[in-house]
């Protein structure tokens, strides 16, 4: 197995005339747990779009596990499980059904299917709304189906985009508990959040993204070098002046 569950060069795109991701780097070593930051606009989705094979780059590469994405997906994706950004799904099925669909899409034996969707709809206390229809679930829930569908078939990296969005607390740790696991068993997460202390407390590995370029990457220790991850990002992205200024009516 290769040393990097995903590995991105020179990856390039282009909207119009502004460059979204701008010939990026990045190696994400096999099992670590990889945090993704970077503030608004700096191409986090963008790149992992094109790194899953969602978005088509304009230039560079992209592989999972030595497979480019681009020329060998059936190899790439079969190792992948994905929970995109604003993830679409089947909204007429119920979450069991959904789940049931999308295993055996992958090839999956049914009595596999079952058994793997009981117990992630457990874990993720959803078994309770599994016969609910998909366009019912709050947005909590959404998330919840859909990390459970990039679970269902057992990859080897899952990239995840904003999973705990809209999540609940008690959620939100079971959420963590499985992805630990996850990477104790030897599986890869690549994980995109705003939430800084999320990722220093999750993550052994980070890149700090801004304007489509990797500022900085590495393990964790290193690249916030005895500062707190978010005064590290702050530093690389730099804060707003504007931020400290105005709004004197506030002030009571």
């Amino acid at each position: 197995m290769p040393p990097y569950a995903l590995r991105i060069s020179g990856l390039h795109k282009v909207f119009g005339r502004q460059t979204a991701v701008d010939r990026l780097d990045l190696e994400v070593p096999a099992g670590s747990f990889f945090g993704f930051v970077g503030p608004n606009g700096a191409g986090k989705t963008t790149t992992l779009s094109m790194a899953v094979g969602l978005l088509r780059p304009d230039g560079g590469t992209a592989t999972i596990f030595g497979h480019d994405v681009w020329r060998e997906p059936a190899e790439a994706k079969r190792l992948l499980g994905v929970l995109p950004d604003g993830v679409a799904l089947p909204e007429r099925l119920t979450g069991r059904e959904m789940l049931t669909y999308l295993g055996l899409l992958r090839g999956l034996d049914r009595r596999v299917v079952a058994e793997r969707a009981d117990e992630l709809l457990t874990l993720l206390e959803l078994d309770g709304a599994d016969g609910t229809l998909v366009a019912d679930y709050s947005t909590g829930m959404r998330k919840k189906v859909a990390l459970a569908a990039a679970l269902l078939h057992a990859p080897r990296l899952v990239v995840l985009d904003e999973p705990l969005e809209a999540v609940d607390p008690i959620s939100a740790a079971t959420v963590k508990t499985i992805l630990r696991r996850f990477v104790e068993g030897g599986g890869t997460v690549v994980f995109s959040s705003h939430v800084m202390a999320v990722v220093e407390q999750l993550c052994d590995h980070v890149a700090v993204i801004g304007s489509g370029r990797a500022l900085a990457t590495g393990p964790v220790s290193e690249v916030t070098a005895g500062i707190s991850l978010e005064d590290r990002f702050v530093s690389l992205v730099g804060a707003p002046e504007a931020a400290s200024k105005g709004l004197a009516w506030l002030a009571s």
